[in-house]
């Protein structure tokens, strides 16, 4: 944002100033010829001029962020983590939901009714439970004698002996909530490894960004020293072309590494769950190597890998399930009681007096008798035998298959594991070798350099210094860079993100 015009107005007793001035808030500068105070004024115009200036600088700036901070707030905020540890929360509270299933069942119920008390010789089942509970003796004849009645009821029974298969559902649910606990942090696990990927190739990008920088500023002093040797005529026209293409070439990579840098960075900060920012990676991490390295363990496979525990965990939970529809077809004890209070506006003599009843309210509903009722009772559905054999059977086979899955996954975390170690030792030789390769370009481009500003060397051979130096720079970027991934690798497949985030 810039302001090109800006008036100051002072005012006390005896002074009144205007100030007009040019403030540009990218560069901050005022005219100073054109402001005329006396210095404790001017002192005042100063601050007023700053305050403004950082009012309406522009505040999107650039954050320089540490890895593990990445790592934190990415863990924090991103949605896929968050919505798996509510998944993992709630089955927790299905555990408990489900052993509250096996309380007794208890039921209060009142009903007030007005109606007519005809009876009727004949059978009657009640489909559906849209039978009315009519209790009148049969008359020879209808009538429409009418009373309110009512009926007051606890009901309650209770499954006491399932057989285990109350126990079975509750152990089916616990082996769910592990279920969904070891995927969520299975998702945390692999959350951080991606935050710390990004992360690195965020950083190397970066690192590669100031490399081509320098590059281009290489040959466009190549080239103004080459313009102006051929405008003294010392160098020949060509000279100045290939030049000005190198130039050119080096604007174009700088381009594309831009490229890459933006978009390693929004990858990055949408692993963080968070807006689009623009994120300085910290440098420093770079130009150590991690301290671990010489006492890493090679063969280091770990059977609490996330992965691992996640397939496991879907291996139980399919047993399980097995064993819970084997017990389906055992049959089920069942206690309950009833306690019942009635009321009628028909009196006992109704049967013989057809006039003995009241349409009074309170009467109706009064109420007159009670009854109560305890018993025990086994229900067994004979034919659930054949139903629950053939579930048990397809879980069965569901198992089998989860256990080869388990299998594949082992395998390849297996040769992951392998590929970290064969790549940390490969990145650690690179590591070495790459400074070397540097020295020697810089110095070769220096020779080449000197050779062809005394006239002593062509064109092809300073271009090719050149190209051998950037070449040089960039790989030992890379390099850098790929001690820290291939340690990541190397966490990623044994399961134990600490191994990395302990060098941080």
């Amino acid at each position: 944002m810039t302001l090109t015009t800006m008036m100051i107005r002072i005012k006390n007793s005896k002074l009144r100033y205007e100030v007009r001035g040019k403030l540009c808030f990218t560069g901050r500068q005022i005219s100073p010829s054109q402001i005329k105070l006396p210095l404790r004024e001017t002192g005042w115009v100063i601050i007023s001029i700053i305050c403004w200036s950082l009012f309406f600088t522009d505040g999107t700036q650039a954050q320089t962020l540490s890895m593990k901070s990445a790592i934190q707030t990415g863990t924090a905020n991103y949605g896929m983590v968050k919505a798996k540890a509510k998944y993992a929360e709630a089955a927790q509270i299905t555990i408990a939901q489900i052993r509250r299933e096996f309380f007794p069942n208890l039921n209060l119920s009142a009903q007030q009714d007005y109606g007519t008390v005809n009876g009727q010789n004949g059978p009657l089942y009640g489909l559906g439970g849209l039978g009315v509970a009519s209790s009148g003796l049969p008359l020879a004849q209808q009538n429409w004698n009418s009373a309110f009645g009512a009926l007051y009821l606890v009901n309650t029974n209770w499954d006491v002996f399932t057989f285990g298969r109350n126990r079975q559902r509750i152990n089916v649910a616990q082996a769910d909530a592990k279920r969904l606990e070891e995927d969520y942090q299975q998702e945390l696990f692999q959350h951080k490894v991606r935050i710390a990927g990004a992360y690195l190739n965020l950083l190397a990008s970066q690192r590669l960004l100031r490399s081509q920088e320098k590059n281009l500023q290489r040959t466009m002093i190549f080239l103004k020293s080459a313009a102006a040797r051929v405008k003294s005529g010392l160098l020949p026209g060509v000279d100045s072309t290939v030049a000005a293409a190198e130039v050119s070439r080096a604007k174009i990579t700088l381009n594309q590494t831009k490229e890459q840098v933006k978009i390693q960075n929004n990858e990055l900060t949408q692993l963080m769950g968070g807006p689009p920012s623009e994120i300085i990676t910290d440098t420093t991490l770079v130009t150590r190597i991690p301290a671990s390295l010489a006492t890493l363990n090679s063969t280091s496979e770990s059977i609490n890998h996330p992965t691992r525990q996640f397939f496991q965990s879907r291996i139980s939970l399919s047993e399980q399930q097995e064993r819970f529809f084997k017990k389906e077809f055992m049959p089920t004890i069942n206690l309950f009681g009833v306690l019942q209070s009635r009321g009628s506006g028909f009196s006992a003599d109704y049967a013989s007096n057809q006039s003995a009843y009241t349409r009074n309210y309170l009467d109706g509903i009064r109420p007159m008798r009670q009854n109560y009722l305890l018993g025990a009772g086994l229900v067994w559905n004979l034919t659930s035998i054949l139903r629950s054999s053939k579930k048990a059977e397809s879980q069965r086979l569901i198992t089998q298959g989860l256990k080869d899955e388990y299998q594949m996954v082992n395998n390849e975390l297996r040769n992951r594991d392998d590929a970290a170690t064969a790549r940390l030792d490969f990145a650690l030789q690179n590591y070495n070798q790459a400074p070397l390769q540097v020295r020697a370009a810089q110095q070769a481009y220096r020779q080449r350099q000197t050779l062809y500003n005394n006239g002593l060397s062509i064109l092809t051979d300073l271009t090719t210094a050149l190209f051998t130096l950037n070449r040089a720079e960039t790989d030992r970027d890379i390099a850098f860079t790929n001690v820290w991934q291939a340690l990541l690798m190397k966490a990623a497949s044994t399961g134990d993100f600490d191994l990395f985030n302990n060098e941080l």
